[in-house]
């Protein structure tokens, strides 16, 4: 996917409206400085279109990306930071949960989870209300480059089991430094633009390994 144009179209608060788009949105979800906006900023190719901080939480709004004028890119605010008051938490919980449930075009809601630690509470309570409300999500373990290449499969793992995974899920681990996981994660979304490539049944999943390790 060459992207020639991106940029920050709408920014929804918690008593915003949202949009009612017409293209294709793919939504992030994670918790706080899992590497959201690194991954958003890595995919298209620029240095800051999603902002990067310091202070995990700071993102408390819906932020939508039009990329090339076909397809927008969601970022939805981090959760499961300790500072943030559990008022604060409540009201970004009920926006994400707005969107989710009334967005007309959200086509794949990718869930960003950290390869060194396990799944926290919150990891795991978003991944079952996507699972209950119909969607299919796509994990994407970010850090890869952190552990070494002998542990990822065995991480891979212990993520599907934490997160009750379905057989079928997809993992992809990432990394913003070495780009793996980077293709994986366009052909996931250009399948669903585009229609599956004659070559995808013929490509390994990126957590095969982990797969056949989990059973």
């Amino acid at each position: 996917m060459i992207i020639k144009s991106a940029e920050l179209e709408t920014v929804c608060g918690v008593t915003s409206k949202l949009p009612d788009n017409i293209l294709p949105e793919f939504a992030f979800a994670g918790r706080s400085n899992v590497g959201k906006s690194s991954l958003i900023n890595k995919l298209v190719n620029r240095k800051a279109l999603a902002r990067t901080s310091s202070q995990p939480g700071k993102t408390q709004t819906i932020n939508f990306f039009n990329l090339n004028g076909e397809f927008y890119f969601v970022d939805l605010p981090g959760y499961g930071y300790a500072k943030v008051s559990k008022e604060v938490s409540a009201k970004w919980g009920k926006m994400i949960e707005r969107y989710l449930l009334t967005s007309k075009q959200l086509r794949v809601i990718f869930l960003l989870v950290d390869i060194r630690h396990e799944p926290s509470a919150g990891d795991k309570q978003m991944h079952e209300w996507i699972v209950a409300n119909g969607f299919d999500p796509v994990v994407i373990v970010t850090k890869a480059d952190k552990i070494n290449r002998s542990q990822i499969t065995k991480q891979l793992s212990m993520i599907r089991k934490e997160l009750k995974m379905k057989p079928g899920e997809r993992v992809i681990p990432w990394s913003k430094e070495t780009r793996q996981g980077f293709d994986e994660v366009w052909k996931v979304m250009e399948d669903e633009l585009y229609g599956p490539s004659d070559e995808a049944s013929e490509e390994p999943k990126a957590d095969e390994p982990a797969g056949k390790t989990g059973g």
